[in-house]
């Protein structure tokens, strides 16, 4: 995947140089910004194909920053990469909720960032306009936009990127843990606090779904699973 545009959104001048040093070295090009209300603006003249982004920014911070990526619907298809010296489980969490696609803890090792990167890469799906059933549910993954019935149902890019996954997987049984790996994209390690917020994140959908909501099924002790017609 070379000459991929990767975008450094970082205010340590130490960390840019190192991971523009490690980038350009791999074939990728890089451009960078030191704070959030400036990257906001990059991001429309260069549209990078990823964004490597730190939480703790002068002004608006990374949440922030995620947060108006993914609200936008000319940025809300780059992935993002969240780079942090906080390690605590419910910043991750917090970090996968607003749209995050992956995250990585300071100090990292360039190697691992760029493994990261092209795993992130290598995950996106090419964009699918899809209707379920007789139009109970319609997908448009390019625009990150879903309708119920005909009718416009807004969905948080988690919760987009969940209802997404599993109509594309109709009739397979997904697990908790593989949900968390895919859509998370992060390992559970057996973690009951990652089961728990797939199952919210089931619940709340379902609700959004409406009087479609059996689209979506629970396998008693497994998982979920995905009805195309009800």
């Amino acid at each position: 995947m070379p000459n991929e545009k990767i975008l450094i959104i970082e205010d340590d001048s130490d960390i840019v140089e190192m991971i523009t040093y490690n980038l350009e070295k791999e074939g990728f090009k890089v451009v960078f910004s030191s704070n959030g209300e400036d990257a906001l603006e990059l991001l429309k003249i260069e549209h990078p194909n990823l964004v490597l982004l730190d939480l703790m920014l002068p002004g608006l911070d990374g949440f922030e920053v995620c947060s108006s990526i993914r609200n936008n619907d000319a940025t809300s298809h780059i992935p993002i990469i969240m780079l942090t010296a906080k390690s605590q489980e419910a910043d991750k969490i917090v970090g996968f909720e607003i749209g995050a696609d992956d995250y990585i803890t300071k100090p990292f090792s360039p190697k691992e960032l760029i493994a990261r990167i092209r795993a992130v890469l290598r995950r996106l799906e090419p964009p699918v306009l899809k209707q379920i059933g007789t139009g109970d549910i319609a997908i448009d993954t390019l625009k990150h936009k879903a309708t119920v019935l005909g009718n416009p149902v807004h969905l948080t890019y988690t919760e987009f990127k969940l209802l997404a996954y599993m109509t594309q997987r109709p009739g397979i049984v997904l697990t908790r843990d593989k949900i968390v790996a895919d859509v998370f994209n992060y390992s559970s390690d057996n973690n009951d606090s990652y089961d728990r917020s797939v199952d919210n994140h089931i619940k709340t959908l379902r609700k959004k779904l409406g009087t479609v909501r059996d689209h979506i099924e629970t396998v008693r002790g497994l998982g979920y699973s995905f009805k195309e017609n009800l």
